[in-house]
Parts: C-alpha cells; structure tokens; sequence
C-alpha cells in the first residue's frame, strides 16, 4: 500500500475572552470532500515538515505561521493508501487565514471540537488537541 507523507497545522489562539480554540478546515474536492480537517498537505523530497507546513499554510491560507511543539504522527490506512501525518501545534504570524482551497473553516473550542465531521486520520488526534485547548 502506497505510503502519503503529509504535515497538519493545529493552529491554535486565544479569543478576547481567554478561550482557547484551534482552526479547522473543511475540504471542497475529493472523495472526502466536505468533510473537515487540520490544514497542511503533503512533504514534498527533500523538504523537512516544518518547512512543508508554513508552504502549504501559505499556499492554502495566504497566511504565515510559526511551527511550535510537535504533537503527534497519525498512522492511519485509508482503503487506498496508508497516510503518515506529522501533526504541530502551531500560532499565525501574519494573514488572515484566506480560504484558497477549502470549503469553509471554523474556529473551534474545547466544548464544539468534536461538532463537526471529521477526517477518519484527523479524529484520533481530538484528544490530544481537546488537551492543548484546555
């Protein structure tokens, strides 16, 4: 089974009223399309995974971000391919998160986390990220 190497931004601030909330994305093509995400994308060779996260962020997002804490790496087999996802907790420098290749997005806090229709790889990182909204 095909391997996909791919990087995810746990893209988290704190709202004016001290909430902590992270930024999801949902998905406008595909077989899953629809369906909502930690952005990023794939590592392109040669490329290391915090590199590959502020390019893709900025390809998809117009934004620029600072990759913080390593949080995981999802293993997780689609019926198709086997997808390795490093996951990073990371903040924005500068942009306003423009939506260049999603659907919609969100922000979303500890108590909304679980409300939306998630990846089958993004779930089994919902609680680790539940503990960094806390």
């Amino acid at each position: 089974m095909k391997t996909i190497n791919v990087v995810a931004a746990v893209i988290i601030r704190t709202d004016s009223d001290g909430t902590k909330e992270v930024f999801a994305t949902q998905r406008g093509y595909g077989e899953y399309k629809d369906w909502w995400e930690f952005p990023g994308g794939k590592i392109e060779e040669g490329e290391s995974a915090e590199d590959a996260l502020k390019r893709e962020i900025k390809e998809e997002l117009a934004t620029e971000i600072s990759v913080g804490d390593y949080i995981d790496t999802i293993e997780f087999d689609y019926p198709t391919f086997h997808l390795s996802m490093r996951c990073y907790k990371c903040s924005i420098i500068s942009g306003k998160l423009e939506l260049l290749e999603h659907e919609n997005a969100c922000w979303l806090s500890k108590e909304t986390l679980k409300s939306v229709n998630w990846l089958p790889a993004d779930i089994t990182i919902l609680d680790k990220v539940e503990k960094l909204l806390s």
